[in-house]
C-alpha cells in the first residue's frame, strides 16, 4: 500500500488558512490604531497643573519662608478652587486710608508652557492705614492663554481669609479665577474690594 507523505496542505486548507490570518492580522491592526487612543483617553488633564506640594515648594522659596498660615491658606485655595494651572511671582505697593490704590508687577508662569511679564493697578479698600510694599504670590485658575491675563478682575466680595500671618482673596473674570496670596504686615491693606486691572505695560491709572 502506497502512503501519501506530502503534508503540505491543499488548495482549499491554505485558502482557508489565509483568511484566518487575515482576520487576525485584522484584528491586531485594529488593536494597534486603539491603544494610542485609548493612552489619550487615560492620560489626565492634571497634566497642564500644579500639585499642592509644587506650589507650597514655589511659595516657601518665593516668600524666603513657609508659615503655618502660609500652608492652610493653599490648602484652602487647593480644597476651593482645585489645582491652578498657572501662578504669578511678583511685587507690590499700596496706600490707604479706608480708600486707596494699589500697584505691583510680576511673572507669570503656566504649566502647560508660556510665560509673561504682567503689571498691576486697582482702586482698594482696607482695614488699616498707612503704605507698604510687600510680596505677592497669586494662584491662577484656569487661564486659556498666556494673553487671557489682560483684563479687570473684581473682587469676590467676603473672600478674604487671614490666618497666621497670611492672607489670601479672590478675584473672578469669565471663568478665570486669580487667588492673591500675601504675607507680613500690611496684607490687609486694600484687601479686595472692587478690582484689579492687569496689564501688559505699567500704568499709574488705578482704574
Amino acid at each position: 500500500m502506497k502512503h501519501n507523505t506530502d503534508l503540505r496542505p491543499c488548495a482549499s486548507e491554505r485558502r482557508e488558512l489565509l483568511r484566518q490570518l487575515g482576520g487576525g492580522a485584522t484584528l491586531l491592526g485594529l488593536g494597534g490604531l486603539a491603544l494610542p487612543s485609548l493612552a489619550a483617553d487615560a492620560s489626565p488633564k492634571q497634566d497642564n497643573t500644579y500639585d499642592e506640594d509644587s506650589i507650597l515648594a514655589a511659595a516657601t522659596e518665593f516668600f524666603g519662608s513657609t508659615t503655618e498660615g502660609l500652608a492652610k491658606v493653599i490648602e484652602k485655595a487647593f480644597k476651593e478652587q482645585g489645582r491652578p494651572n498657572g501662578y504669578i511671582k511678583g511685587e507690590e505697593a499700596s496706600a490707604a486710608l479706608t480708600v486707596g490704590v494699589r500697584y505691583g508687577d510680576g511673572h507669570l508662569m503656566m504649566k502647560g508652557g508660556g510665560s509673561a511679564r504682567v503689571y498691576w493697578a486697582g482702586p482698594s479698600i482696607g482695614f488699616d492705614a498707612g503704605a507698604n510694599a510687600s510680596k505677592v504670590f497669586t494662584l491662577v485658575y484656569k487661564l486659556p492663554s498666556v494673553s487671557a491675563i489682560y483684563q479687570r478682575f473684581p473682587g469676590v466680595d467676603g473672600s478674604l481669609y487671614y490666618i497666621g500671618g497670611a492672607g489670601i482673596n479672590y478675584q473672578r473674570s469669565k471663568g478665570i479665577t486669580l487667588a492673591p496670596i500675601r504675607l507680613g504686615v500690611g496684607l490687609r491693606a486694600g484687601a479686595s474690594v472692587g478690582y484689579v486691572h492687569y496689564r501688559r505695560e505699567k500704568s499709574y491709572n488705578p482704574f
